[in-house]
């Protein structure tokens, strides 16, 4: 606490050796805005007193990804609907296909993150094993606490601007500080973005499911008898085949005899003469 007084105390001496004007606040303020990284870290820690400095309730994103064959996936799925029902969460998505020798549905379910490990548990049940089957916890208190702290000392800078702003004395010094209010504001809705994202990750928790039945179908096995009458009838076929392609080709055959024709008279008109 004791930097952030000193530049605060650093801009109100410059402003009053400059008649307290706006521009001069403006320079007072730009400099304390230099150093946000550190006015964010007084801000997050300094400000408590030594009793209220408790470690902060740890930030974890659970996250939980199953797959294993079932083989009554109806029952599979409906079973799923109830559970997630059951622990008060929801199916982001749900979807379900065919393969050559396969049927298989992938779902994405939000729970609650008080509720995850019962619900990953329900699902497990009756599983006799899992193709995979993966829990991972990412801890970002970190990153949540120091998000908390930079909004912090943005809005309080934006305060500082809008106090500038009130003793603008020209259009000039109203439209420098417009712009770096915009700025800070394009940075305080990012940092807030980024905050209740990772705010619905971790009350949330994620759940990844994948279950499938495998349903190879065996050819049928033909008689004798039937194997005979098949290559009969593929026999005829190929011929039927052959003479209709004959057929096709009798252009070639009306030219072939017109040539062979033509030759002949000519070797008996030799042969005259």
């Amino acid at each position: 606490m004791t930097k952030l007084f000193f530049l605060g105390l650093f801009g109100f001496i410059l402003g009053c050796s400059n008649g307290g004007s706006p521009e001069s606040l403006l320079k007072a303020s730009n400099e304390s805005y230099a150093y946000e990284d550190e006015l964010a870290y007084e801000v997050s820690t300094d400000n408590l007193e030594p009793e209220q400095k408790m470690p902060r309730e740890a930030k974890i994103i659970k996250t939980a990804t199953l797959s294993f064959e079932s083989a009554q996936p109806e029952e599979t799925h409906q079973k799923i609907l109830a559970l997630v029902a059951q622990h008060n969460g929801f199916v982001s998505s749900d979807n379900a296909g065919k393969e050559y020798n396969r049927i298989y549905r992938n779902m994405v379910v939000r729970v609650p993150t008080e509720n995850f490990q019962a619900l990953v548990n329900g699902i497990s049940e009756g599983v006799p094993y899992f193709d995979q089957k993966t829990i991972s916890r990412q801890d970002v208190t970190e990153e949540f606490v120091d998000l908390e702290a930079r909004l912090n000392a943005k809005r309080e800078l934006e305060s500082r601007y809008l106090e500038l702003l009130k003793q603008a004395k020209n259009v000039k010094e109203m439209l420098q500080i417009e712009r770096e209010l915009s700025t800070i504001r394009e940075e305080i809705e990012a940092k807030q973005g980024r905050l209740n994202y990772l705010q619905d990750r971790v009350s949330m928790s994620t759940v990844n499911i994948e279950f499938y039945k495998n349903t190879s179908e065996r050819g049928v096995t033909l008689s004798y008898g039937q194997k005979m009458k098949n290559a009969l009838k593929g026999g005829w076929d190929g011929i039927s085949v052959f003479f209709l392609g004959l057929l096709y080709l009798w252009p070639l055959f009306v030219v072939f005899l017109g040539v062979g024709l033509f030759v002949r008279w000519l070797i008996r008109r030799k042969k005259k003469s």
